[in-house]
């Protein structure tokens, strides 16, 4: 790193993101490519289960094999492709936040060393990226769930009581539309708190709870900025699929006659391809953007809040004490060093030696 550890602005911030993903565009590129290739893989796997189902069901069977093959599916989808998904995330994020941390401080790393690194802990990592799953969407998802079901109680009540009016309704409309926005609020209030779990968790190799608040300490005072930041992120993955896809689908209409039907229902089916494909393409580029932005708010808000800056240049000097794995006792012969409590940057020294004086023996 050529440039010193100091509290940062948000431009600041952004700027220092776009320079680290432009100087190691195939690092972070490399490591967040990994679960849209998983993705991808499971998508053509089960497409082409589908297709063989497709195919099978031509052939005479019975209602009852086609709800047991309908099942399987299902149980294979949730089951298998979603936890092998939701673990090419987790280890993903993770290895973007050791390689950003590694790059960020002047070091040099690899994607086979970053995942490598993250690897060893994975259990670590899929339970903090479940856990954040569990806070962020979860919650929200079971709140609506349950207003869904108390609306649905309560107008049914209403029908059979007989006392259905517009005021009533007007009355429910506006309880139902506070409660969506304080499950987007709460929604939106979590990611920001939770944002620099990953980052916490990988440099302090820390569990995955302590790492959640561990976030929800260094993220005070620093929310609008993250908020910012996803807004920023949320915009710039809409540009780009928008335009990805636009141009995709203007070239097929250039290549193909629109007015066959046969070319039409390829087309059709091109595009359907490309959104897709450009989702998972558009997810690819995008999410070391979010990756690098949140490790350097982390170590902002380690400087800010902890004196971080201070204690690297203490470590890069060699005055950090390293943690010791057993306590070591000197023997008697040999003097202690110490140094001066007062300033931290002073060298050691010698304590000084007591002076022994010769007792008098003579009576008076």
């Amino acid at each position: 790193m050529n440039e010193p550890l100091r509290p940062s602005t948000l431009g600041e911030i952004l700027d220092r993101t776009a320079q680290l993903y432009r100087s190691r565009f195939l690092l972070f590129l490399g490591i967040s490519v990994v679960p849209t290739v998983v993705a991808v893989a499971l998508i053509c796997v089960f497409g082409l289960i589908t297709a063989l189902w497709n195919t099978s069901l031509s052939v005479d069977i019975t209602v009852s094999e086609a709800n047991v093959l309908t099942v399987l599916l299902f149980i294979c989808i949730f089951f298998i492709a979603l936890p092998v998904y939701l673990t090419a995330l987790a280890l993903a994020s993770a290895a973007i936040s050791h390689a950003v941390s590694r790059v960020h401080l002047g070091q040099t790393t690899t994607i086979r060393d970053a995942y490598k690194s993250v690897w060893r802990k994975g259990w670590r990592y899929i339970g903090l990226y479940l856990l954040r799953i569990l806070f962020i969407g979860v919650i929200p998802v079971a709140g609506w769930i349950a207003l869904v079901l108390l609306a649905a109680g309560a107008s049914a009540l209403a029908q059979t009581a007989g006392m259905e009016s517009v005021a009533g309704g007007v009355f429910f409309a506006l309880i139902a539309i506070s409660v969506v926005v304080a499950l987007i609020g709460y929604f939106l209030w979590m990611l920001c708190r939770l944002s620099l779990a990953f980052p916490a968790c990988v440099v302090e190799q820390i569990g995955a709870w302590p790492a959640v608040k561990r976030s929800s300490f260094l993220s005070k005072g620093t929310k609008g900025r993250i908020f910012v930041l996803y807004l920023l992120g949320a915009a710039l993955t809409w540009l780009l699929s928008m335009g990805i896809m636009l141009l995709l689908a203007f070239i097929l209409a250039l290549l193909f006659n629109a007015e066959n039907s046969r070319n039409a229902h390829a087309i059709d089916l091109a595009i359907v391809f490309i959104y897709y494909g450009s989702s998972f393409a558009v997810q690819a580029l995008v999410q070391p953007v979010y990756g690098i932005a949140l490790v350097l708010f982390y170590y902002d808000q380690r400087i800010r809040v902890e004196g971080f800056d201070i204690e690297w240049l203490m470590q890069q000097a060699g005055m950090a004490d390293a943690p010791a794995s057993a306590p070591h006792v000197a023997p008697p012969t040999t003097p202690r060093l110490r140094a001066d409590p007062t300033n931290p940057f002073a060298p050691a020294t010698e304590p000084p030696q007591a002076v022994e004086f010769p007792q008098d023996n003579d009576s008076t």
